[in-house]
């Protein structure tokens, strides 16, 4: 009978004391079933990273490095050689094993000294590959010039290339590399948040619907009337008193709510590759599509005309041979109907056997003919 009447007295405690802890530290559950998390859509307003870049040389090519003609990288290379104490005139130097490149990284807010950042290389010469290259130290510095890092270290290209005698083999990108925790920080970023009593949290997609749904869910989770939106990339909040001390302990809070994000219309077509992204909102009013190729295809031949055995006057000559060949594939024409959806678009335009620069091509024109409610983004 006591232990029954300890643990009961010990459970009734914990009943007792749990609601007030979790109203001050416990994050909410979420308010809005689905949607995306507030840390994915919005960020603390003046909290950003910083764009930083440098100048550096990487060495240790396989004579795939910049030429003579580059003269840059030359003086760089004489100008680091004097450094360590070895003079040479910079018209004797050769740069067939290095390459000039730009080092470029984003320092993220509340890094500290000795935190590693990722860096991408670029090469600004004419180098033909950076394989098997390594990076030597370069300053990375902000849009302010301080320097903020320092970055060295082996590259990785994702990629190889390799040949002689003019038959080459080349997968990706060769000119352009990365570095895995290649930068090491040297200065921070100065970013406090001390004691506030309201907070801005900015959108990173504009929406005045995202927004008002953020402010009711914020409103959910700390209160009615503790957040507003001011337009369509700001919320504002009013901090509570028990978190005015600690912003970080609210953010901690705000974060993983959810909130239903309202989507553009939106279309995004890259022409380079031929990617067409079809948002989901997308819709079209009434249309007749018909879409068909024309391809007109030369190719020219050439033969050999000798002269006949024993001729005094006749010269063996080259003559051309051309042909020219054009070809029209046969067009269906589609009807769309008014709210026609997405899947009903994409269904249409498999019907037409269209391929992806066709679509890109009958999007436009619907477009332009006032039909596809959309916003078309070319990349």
């Amino acid at each position: 009978m006591r232990w029954r009447t300890v643990l009961a007295a010990v459970m009734v405690s914990a009943i007792a004391s749990g609601p007030a802890r979790a109203a001050v530290t416990a994050p909410d559950v979420d308010v809005v079933p689905g949607g995306a998390r507030l840390k994915d859509i919005a960020s603390l307003d003046g909290v950003q990273p910083i764009q930083l870049i440098g100048y550096g040389l990487v060495v240790g090519l396989l004579k795939t490095g910049d030429s003579q003609q580059t003269l840059f990288s030359v003086q760089t290379l004489a100008n680091m050689l004097r450094r360590f104490g070895v003079v040479v005139p910079a018209d004797q130097v050769k740069v067939a094993n290095v390459a000039a490149v730009m080092v470029t990284a984003e320092l993220p807010p509340f890094i500290r000294p000795g935190g590693r950042l990722d860096v991408t290389v670029s090469s600004v010469g004419d180098a033909k590959s950076l394989q098997g290259g390594t990076l030597m130290a370069a300053p990375l510095r902000g849009p302010n010039g301080k320097v903020y890092a320092m970055a060295e270290g082996p590259l990785s290209i994702g990629g190889f290339g390799g040949g002689t005698g003019g038959n080459t083999v080349q997968v990706n990108h060769l000119t352009v590399g990365r570095v895995p925790d290649g930068a090491i920080v040297q200065t921070g970023q100065d970013v406090t948040l001390g004691d506030r009593t309201h907070i801005m949290l900015s959108l990173h997609d504009p929406d005045y619907m995202t927004a008002e749904r953020m402010a009711a869910v914020i409103d959910g989770s700390l209160g009615p009337g503790s957040a507003r939106a001011l337009d369509s990339a700001t919320v504002q909040v009013k901090v509570p008193q028990q978190y005015q001390a600690s912003i970080a302990d609210l953010m901690a809070r705000l974060e993983p709510l959810r909130v239903a994000v309202d989507e553009p219309a939106r279309v995004v077509i890259n022409e380079r590759t031929g990617t067409v992204v079809v948002g989901a909102n997308v819709q079209i009013g009434p249309a007749a599509v018909a879409h068909g190729n024309l391809s007109v295809r030369i190719s020219t031949k050439y033969q050999v005309s000798q002269p006949s055995p024993f001729s005094q006057t006749g010269t063996t000559q080259v003559v051309p041979n051309t042909n020219v060949n054009v070809q029209e594939g046969t067009a269906r024409l589609v009807q769309l109907n008014e709210g026609t959806t997405l899947q009903a678009v994409v269904e249409s335009l498999n019907t037409l056997g269209a391929t992806p620069r066709d679509i890109i091509a009958i999007l436009q024109a619907l477009k332009a003919a006032g039909a596809l409610r959309a916003e078309i983004v070319i990349i």
